[in-house]
Protein backbone atom coordinates (compact mmCIF):
# COMPACT_ATOMS: atom_id res chain seq x y z
CA UNK A 1 0.00 0.00 0.00
CA UNK A 2 1.22 3.48 -0.75
CA UNK A 3 1.60 5.92 2.12
CA UNK A 4 -1.54 7.92 1.27
CA UNK A 5 -3.57 4.72 1.03
CA UNK A 6 -2.19 3.53 4.38
CA UNK A 7 -3.13 6.84 6.00
CA UNK A 8 -6.64 6.67 4.50
CA UNK A 9 -6.99 3.11 5.79
CA UNK A 10 -6.15 4.36 9.29
CA UNK A 11 -8.70 7.18 8.96
CA UNK A 12 -11.38 4.67 7.96
CA UNK A 13 -10.60 2.69 11.12
CA UNK A 14 -10.69 5.92 13.11
CA UNK A 15 -14.18 6.89 11.91
CA UNK A 16 -15.32 3.37 12.82
CA UNK A 17 -13.86 3.75 16.33
CA UNK A 18 -15.34 7.24 16.74
CA UNK A 19 -18.81 6.08 15.65
CA UNK A 20 -18.55 3.25 18.15
CA UNK A 21 -17.43 5.42 21.06
CA UNK A 22 -19.31 8.65 20.32
CA UNK A 23 -22.58 7.23 18.94
CA UNK A 24 -22.54 3.73 20.40
CA UNK A 25 -22.87 2.52 16.80
CA UNK A 26 -20.91 -0.67 16.10
CA UNK A 27 -20.46 -0.86 12.33
CA UNK A 28 -19.22 -4.45 12.29
CA UNK A 29 -19.65 -5.00 8.54
CA UNK A 30 -17.85 -1.73 7.77
CA UNK A 31 -14.96 -2.75 10.04
CA UNK A 32 -14.74 -6.18 8.40
CA UNK A 33 -14.84 -4.67 4.91
CA UNK A 34 -12.05 -2.20 5.69
CA UNK A 35 -9.86 -4.94 7.14
CA UNK A 36 -10.58 -7.35 4.30
CA UNK A 37 -10.23 -4.97 1.34
CA UNK A 38 -8.28 -2.03 2.74
CA UNK A 39 -9.72 1.41 3.32
CA UNK A 40 -9.62 2.71 -0.26
CA UNK A 41 -11.17 -0.37 -1.85
CA UNK A 42 -13.79 -0.61 0.91
CA UNK A 43 -14.77 3.01 0.21
CA UNK A 44 -14.99 2.28 -3.53
CA UNK A 45 -17.19 -0.76 -2.89
CA UNK A 46 -19.47 1.28 -0.65
CA UNK A 47 -19.67 4.11 -3.20
CA UNK A 48 -20.74 1.62 -5.90
CA UNK A 49 -23.42 0.18 -3.60
CA UNK A 50 -26.78 1.60 -2.55
CA UNK A 51 -26.78 3.68 0.61
CA UNK A 52 -25.55 1.62 3.52
CA UNK A 53 -27.24 1.00 6.84
CA UNK A 54 -24.25 2.74 8.37
CA UNK A 55 -24.93 5.96 6.47
CA UNK A 56 -28.56 5.86 7.63
CA UNK A 57 -27.50 5.18 11.22
CA UNK A 58 -25.00 8.03 11.25
CA UNK A 59 -27.64 10.32 9.71
CA UNK A 60 -30.07 9.38 12.50
CA UNK A 61 -27.41 10.29 15.08
CA UNK A 62 -26.71 13.58 13.30
CA UNK A 63 -23.14 12.43 12.70
CA UNK A 64 -22.60 12.27 8.95
CA UNK A 65 -19.23 13.84 9.70
CA UNK A 66 -18.23 10.27 10.63
CA UNK A 67 -19.40 8.82 7.31
CA UNK A 68 -17.08 7.39 4.70
CA UNK A 69 -18.62 9.85 2.23
CA UNK A 70 -17.54 12.84 4.32
CA UNK A 71 -14.09 11.34 4.72
CA UNK A 72 -13.42 10.78 1.00
CA UNK A 73 -14.38 14.39 0.27
CA UNK A 74 -11.65 15.78 2.49
CA UNK A 75 -9.00 17.31 0.27
CA UNK A 76 -6.27 15.03 1.62
CA UNK A 77 -8.01 11.93 0.24
CA UNK A 78 -9.46 13.19 -3.04
CA UNK A 79 -6.46 12.01 -5.11
CA UNK A 80 -7.36 8.42 -4.17
CA UNK A 81 -10.78 8.56 -5.85
CA UNK A 82 -12.23 9.23 -9.28
CA UNK A 83 -14.37 12.27 -10.02
CA UNK A 84 -17.37 9.92 -10.31
CA UNK A 85 -16.73 8.44 -6.85
CA UNK A 86 -16.36 11.90 -5.35
CA UNK A 87 -19.58 13.02 -7.05
CA UNK A 88 -21.47 10.08 -5.54
CA UNK A 89 -20.20 10.93 -2.05
CA UNK A 90 -21.08 14.60 -2.48
CA UNK A 91 -24.56 13.80 -3.83
CA UNK A 92 -25.35 11.48 -0.92
CA UNK A 93 -24.33 14.04 1.65
CA UNK A 94 -26.20 16.87 -0.06
CA UNK A 95 -29.35 14.78 -0.34
CA UNK A 96 -29.09 13.99 3.37
CA UNK A 97 -28.87 17.72 4.13
CA UNK A 98 -25.31 17.54 5.40
CA UNK A 99 -23.42 20.83 5.19
CA UNK A 100 -19.75 20.33 4.45
CA UNK A 101 -16.78 22.38 3.38
CA UNK A 102 -15.27 21.09 0.13
CA UNK A 103 -12.03 22.96 0.90
CA UNK A 104 -11.40 20.90 4.05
Amino acid sequence: MRDLEKMFHQEMLLIYARAKSECKYNATRFFQMVNEHGGVEAARILLRSPLSEGFAALWSYGRLDLSMEALVLQSSWKPLFTSEELAIAEKRLKEAGYKFDLKK
